[in-house]
C-alpha cells in the first residue's frame, strides 16, 4: 500500500540485467515463440487437482507487470471451491443465456459460431481453478484516501497476458471467459464496487479428447500484424 506522504523518486541501479549475444537472444526468443505456439484455449478439462501453491506463483508473475505510474490497478481472486464454482457458473449462464437470446445482436452471434460457443459453461465447474480478474478504478493510500489510477485497461490487460503466459509455461491449459454483464462477481467473491470484473479465467489440464475449434488455428501471418520502420526498408 502506497503511503501518502512519502514518495519520493529513488533511482536505483538496474538490479537485473541480461547480458545475451545476439545469437542466445535469438535462440531465445525462436524458443519462447515455440512454447506460445502451442498455446491453445480449451473448454474441456479434466477434474485432475491443481496445486494452489501451481496458481499463487502464476498470479505472482502476473503482479510483475508494468502498469501506470507503477499503482499495479488488479485483484486476482482464485476459486477451487466446488460449491462456489458452480454458483458463478449458474450466474454467468444466466447472463449468457440472455446474450445468446439476442442480447449479443446478429453480427456478434454470427462471429461466434465458428467457435462453436453457447450459453452452456460446464468449464466453469470441472476446471479445477477458477480465476477472476479485477481492474481498480482506483486505490487507495495508508490513511484510506483515495488516489486514482491511470491506464488501468492497459494495465489489467498486460497483467492478464503475463498470467496467460506462465500458466501455460507451467503445463496447464486455460481458458477466457467475459460473461456479459460481469458485476454478479463483484457480490459473488465480495470484491468492492470500485473493481471492475473483467476476465475469468477457467485453468486446469485438458481433458482426453479435448478439442479447438479449427478456425482457431488461423492465426494472422506476421506480415499482417508487423510493419517495420527501421531506415533501410520497410516491411
Amino acid at each position: 500500500m502506497f503511503s501518502k506522504t512519502n514518495l519520493p523518486h529513488e533511482p536505483l541501479p538496474l538490479p537485473d540485467r541480461a547480458a545475451y549475444d545476439d545469437a542466445t537472444m535469438q535462440a531465445r526468443a525462436s524458443a519462447f515463440l515455440g512454447l506460445m505456439k502451442t498455446r491453445h484455449s480449451v473448454r474441456d478439462f479434466a477434474p485432475r487437482p491443481v496445486a494452489r501453491e501451481l496458481i499463487e506463483t502464476a498470479v505472482a508473475t502476473a503482479g510483475r507487470a508494468p502498469s501506470g505510474a507503477n499503482h499495479q490497478p488488479w485483484f486476482f481472486a482464485a476459486i477451487s471451491d466446488p460449491a462456489l464454482k458452480s454458483r458463478i457458473r449458474a450466474e454467468a449462464e444466466e447472463e449468457e443465456g440472455r446474450f445468446y437470446d439476442g442480447g449479443a445482436g446478429d453480427e456478434w452471434l454470427r462471429a461466434l459460431e465458428p467457435l462453436g460457443t453457447d450459453a452452456q459453461k460446464p468449464h466453469l465447474e470441472i476446471a479445477p481453478w477458477l480465476i477472476v480478474i479485477f481492474a481498480q478504478r482506483w486505490g487507495e493510500f495508508d490513511d484510506g484516501t483515495r488516489f486514482k489510477n491511470y491506464y488501468v485497461p492497459e494495465s489489467v490487460g498486460i497483467a492478464t497476458g503475463f498470467l496467460i503466459a506462465a500458466l501455460h509455461n507451467a503445463g496447464l491449459s486455460c481458458l477466457t471467459h467475459t460473461p456479459n454483464p460481469m458485476k454478479f462477481l463483484n457480490a459473488t467473491l465480495g470484491r468492492p464496487a470500485h473493481e471492475k470484473p473483467v476476465m475469468i479465467l477457467a485453468v486446469g489440464h485438458p481433458a482426453e479428447g479435448a478439442t479447438v475449434p479449427a478456425v482457431a488455428k488461423i492465426k494472422k501471418p506476421l506480415d499482417a500484424i508487423l510493419a517495420v520502420h527501421d531506415g533501410h526498408s520497410e516491411t
